[in-house]
């Protein structure tokens, strides 16, 4: 009998079996009465408005503004993480505000009314993907007040949850951190982690009511060889074949010493350079950031 009480969370690879009351890999879904259930629903960590730019996004809306909104939990540990105080936390660890999808949608509202350039919601900080069901509430909402949403992410999920989001993501950043199951691991992914970013990107890609950039943040002895961004670049490039369009936007952007990748320094900025021209091999709109 109590067996029955354990549930499997399919939101990500991770497929974690909880027991009731405890916390997925996430620190963000738990098994409440059997059911697994985000408990990062409506609690906000973060709340800024921001430059599209700054997602990164470069080729969608240039010049407007976003308000970005994040909770806490990520199903990945990646040791560079620049925002580990709240994806690294769970609802004990972290303060929080509470903020339901129509709240949200108000203030933004409310912000695109003092500022036209501002055009929507953006999903970020932490991993919003593994709070999905409030992006999917929030996003239909956002629509209806006629405001777009924007989706920054690592990819690393199930594709039943890109189901439920279909047709509300208008933009979006996903993390391509490596090419290797060896780097995903290191960045304590689950099983199969690369695949399921493969996916997400590739149904993405394939999506043209969703603008979709890519972003590899290169760490100096993981992911810095010419080899394995040459065979990012040509993988995203395969993407467009007999499309008879340029889908991917990619960026390569500049590792700084974080959280528990202290190490080594930043990414020599030749480097950085040198790593965006063999992208520009495959692909045309390829962009350097934290240079």
């Amino acid at each position: 009998m109590e067996a029955a009480a354990y549930a499997t969370c399919g939101t990500c690879p991770h497929r974690c079996r909880l027991a009731p009351g405890r916390l997925g890999a996430c620190r963000a879904r738990r098994n409440v009465g059997g059911a697994v259930v985000p408990v990062n629903y409506g609690r906000v960590t973060s709340l800024a408005l921001d430059p599209i730019e700054k997602k990164p996004l470069a080729r969608y809306r240039p010049g407007t503004l976003v308000v970005s909104a994040g909770s806490f939990g990520c199903n990945l540990r990646c040791p560079f993480c620049q925002n580990a105080e709240i994806s690294q936390a769970d609802d004990a660890g972290v303060p929080w505000r509470e903020i339901a999808p129509d709240e949200l949608v108000a203030i933004t509202r409310d912000a695109r009314d003092r500022d036209g350039r501002v055009i929507g919601i953006a999903y970020t900080y932490n991993e919003p993907l593994v709070g999905w069901e409030y992006v999917r509430d929030c996003a239909r909402l956002a629509h209806e007040a006629g405001l777009v949403n924007v989706l920054v992410s690592n990819g690393c999920v199930e594709p039943s949850v890109l189901d439920g989001l279909a047709g509300l993501i208008d933009a979006a950043n996903i993390d391509l951190k490596g090419f290797t199951d060896g780097f995903y691991d290191a960045c304590g992914a689950p099983a199969h982690a690369l695949s399921r970013v493969k996916g997400t990107i590739a149904r993405l890609a394939a999506d043209p009511a969703c603008h979709l950039e890519v972003t590899t943040l290169v760490v100096p002895g993981m992911n810095d060889t010419e080899e394995e961004i040459d065979a990012m670049a040509r993988w995203l490039a395969s993407l467009d074949e007999g499309r008879g369009r340029d889908t991917v936007t990619y960026h390569v952007t500049r590792f700084f010493p974080r959280w528990r990748l202290t190490d080594r320094g930043p990414t020599p900025v030749d480097a950085v350079y040198r790593l965006a021209n063999v992208v520009r091999r495959h692909l045309e709109h390829v962009y350097t950031g934290n240079c």
